[in-house]
């Protein structure tokens, strides 16, 4: 199975400046992370800071913020991990939904979701 990059546009919610970047879709991702220091030089500041587990076991402790992502003319505001340099940059899950983005498991593209889940 290969992989979906994207490019993204990573927007300071309180500024509107904007920094493109491509990132690994990660549906195994609840969150994005985009580099820490992409996002220091949107300014755009953490909120707090939350510990996440890896796939081998570890605990990493992150900070975390919101920023706006547009992807494919889709925007949304979105949870981001502040990441480190030694960490994947990827569009995770929330951000996705919040776009209505799915990756079509044919073309390995993303694609509108036609319609939301209603529960």
């Amino acid at each position: 199975m290969g992989h979906t990059h994207v490019r993204v546009k990573v927007i300071d919610p309180s500024t509107s400046q904007t920094e493109e970047t491509e990132l690994l879709v990660d549906t195994g991702s609840t969150y994005t992370w985009i580099a820490k220091s992409l996002l220091q030089k949107l300014d755009i500041k953490p909120k707090t800071e939350w510990a996440f587990k890896t796939v081998d076991g570890r605990l990493v402790k992150r900070e975390i913020g919101e920023a706006v992502v547009e992807c494919t003319g889709e925007r949304a505001t979105t949870m981001i991990v502040f990441a480190e340099e030694s960490d994947a940059n990827v569009l995770g899950v929330h951000a996705l939904e919040g776009l209505r983005l799915e990756v079509d498991s044919t073309t390995k593209q993303l694609k509108r979701v036609e319609a939301l889940l209603a529960i």
